[in-house]
This record gives structure tokens, sequence and C-alpha cells, in this order.
């Protein structure tokens, strides 16, 4: 299927602890790809694995074999955009660019594919939100990629001397975090919407110049 084949090279990373049996088998990926079609349609909220199961042809209790709950089935397709808005940020800083730059374009990638997501596919973020407030395991995946991600950026013009070495690292990389939140956390960045790009832009510009050295 092609969800399945979305996926391969990434399975046992998405796989959450509500999913039960072979990581890749064949029914889980479609079983996923229904969902996936579900909740760009009705919304997470308003699906259920009875209606879901309905959709496929399937039985709840055969979907049960497969998923624990809604939640798993949510959390993998919500996992699915993690690594997708994870991935295109890493690409964004993979260059020979300064360590402000690269910061720079950090913010902006993941502001883009948080406003896309909203745009675009706005049942869906509405399920990211859920992932988001509930703190899923494919939310807390995503927090240690961006730590990690801006940690390196960090370490990185701190050695160059483009950032300054005072402020505990631990302490300059969780404010830059939270700056970052005010453009991807879906409650935030729904109430700053129709500020940017222009705001993102300014509050970068805020924490290049408290990072100048």
């Amino acid at each position: 299927m092609e969800y399945s084949r979305r996926m391969s090279g990434n399975i046992h990373d998405m796989a959450s602890e509500g999913w039960r049996g072979p990581a890749d088998h064949i029914i889980r990926g479609q079983i996923m790809e229904a969902a996936d079609a579900h909740f760009r349609q009705f919304g997470y909220g308003k699906t259920t694995v009875s209606g879901l199961a309905g959709a496929i042809g399937f039985s709840k209790a055969y979907i049960y074999k497969f998923f624990d709950s809604k939640q798993a089935i949510g959390e993998a397709i919500a996992m699915r955009h993690v690594v997708e808005i994870c991935d295109a940020a890493e690409k964004a800083v993979k260059n020979d660019k300064t360590s402000p730059e690269k910061l720079r374009l950090l913010f902006r990638s993941v502001t883009k594919s948080s406003v896309d997501l909203f745009f675009l596919e706005r049942q869906l973020y509405d399920m990211v939100s859920h992932a988001v407030v509930e703190d899923w395991h494919c939310n807390r995946v995503m927090n240690d990629r961006m730590q990690a991600l801006v940690e390196s950026i960090v370490k990185e013009g701190r050695l160059s001397g483009a950032f300054e070495r005072k402020t505990p690292l631990d302490e300059t990389c969780r404010a830059i975090r939270q700056a970052m939140k005010s453009f991807c956390h879906p409650a935030m960045l729904a109430y700053n919407l129709d500020n940017w790009p222009k705001a993102q832009n300014e509050l970068v510009n805020l924490v290049l110049r408290s990072l100048a050295p």
C-alpha cells in the first residue's frame, strides 16, 4: 500500500506503545491509510474506531489487533508529520552557512511547516494539537529532535565566536526553544498567525542579538 511505502525505513522509529503485532504488517499500513483519509475529512475528534472499521471493511476487534486505541492510530499519523517537520528543519540547516543564518533558517523551516499544516490540512493540524496538549510520544520525539538541533547550532556558534559563551548552554537552548514555540505550538501559532512572517523575523532578530558575544 502507498502508506506502507511512505513509512518504510522509519516504521520502527514511529512505533508507539499502543501498537500491537508486527510493526511492518501490511494490514497496519491499510488501517493507517484509511485513518489518514478519515482524519483529513472528519477530524481526529469526530473519528471513532467503529466508524473507521466500517470504512475499511474490517471489524473493530480486528483493528484492535494492531492498535490498542484511537489515540494509538492518531499518534501513528501525527508521528509521520512530526518526522516530516523535523527532517525538513534538519535539511534546511545542513549547509555551509554561519550559525546565525542556520538558526534563522531553523525558525523559518519549522514555522513554515506549521503554517502549511494549519492552512492546508486543518483537520490534521487539529490532531497534532491533541498530540501537543496531551503530550503524545510523537510530541516528545519532536521536542527531542528540535532540542538536539538547536544545541548543535548553538555549540557551533560558540566555537566559531558568533555566539556568547557566558550563559549556560542548557539555559540558552531552553530559551531559544521557548521562543520557537510562539510559531509552532498549535495554540500560540493560531494566536500569532496574522503577524507572521514579519513577527517571526523580528523574534529571530531579537534572539540573535541576545546571542551576540
